[in-house]
């Protein structure tokens, strides 16, 4: 029996909440569980000085909140107008960029105390360009927030390339945290079923987040056509 149009609306829009609130709790998790894990001392010393969390989980999670706010179904400020939402993404995506460049000049210090190479290995490498490219994404913001210093273009061309570019640093960022799960330490602490639990974490965020910018960006570009 064929599935009624309204039926399938219902449907759709039902995992939508529900691959939401997973997203929810993966963001939240996700940090809390590598808290447990990368304690100041460990044997690889991952953090030299004592901070209660670690950086590199605390830019994924404050970055996928800071996307989720947008999100129709389980946005946590779905109740507010869009203006409050617009300022909670912008101190949220300040605040990543903050931890991120916190954990990037952490790990620096570390490898200089314990005398290793800087950005040799692929996380290393995609971990910076995705620092760099978050400071380039909060600069393409300010846009958004002052159009009129890009006359030539509409609000609406700018939130889309805002929203696209934004998903592709949202990527970016999720290959490095999971190159980083490649590592030795990570592998030697986490094994088993928890380590592929902790991979399909940053995947099931990213196919959240890109499941909403094409509904709200790219598809309704498209139909427009």
């Amino acid at each position: 029996m064929a599935l009624t149009a309204e039926t399938e609306s219902r449907l759709y829009r039902s995992l939508r909440v529900a691959s939401g609130a997973a997203a929810h709790l993966v963001a939240l998790g996700f940090p809390a569980a590598v808290a447990v894990l990368a304690r100041p001392g460990s044997s690889e010393g991952v953090w030299p000085v004592p901070i209660p969390l670690p950086p590199a989980p605390q830019f994924s999670f404050l970055m996928t909140e800071a996307l989720l706010i947008f999100s129709p179904e389980t946005s946590l400020l779905r109740s507010f107008s869009r203006k409050v939402r617009v300022r909670a993404h912008w101190a949220l995506q300040l605040l990543a960029l903050l931890c991120a460049l916190l954990g990037l000049g952490i790990i620096t210090y570390n490898k200089h105390l314990n005398g290793k190479g800087h950005f040799v290995t692929w996380h290393g490498l995609t971990g910076l360009l995705a620092v760099l490219y978050a400071g380039g994404q909060c600069a393409g913001g300010v846009l958004l927030l002052y159009p009129k210093l890009m006359k030539n273009w509409t609000m609406a061309k700018l939130k889309l390339y805002h929203a696209t570019s934004g998903l592709v640093g949202y990527l970016l960022g999720c290959a490095s945290l999971m190159l980083g799960m490649c590592s030795l330490w990570f592998t030697t602490t986490v094994t088993g079923a928890s380590w592929y639990l902790a991979m399909l974490c940053p995947i099931i965020t990213s196919l959240v987040i890109m499941n909403q910018v094409s509904n709200a960006y790219l598809y309704r570009k498209r139909s427009q056509h």
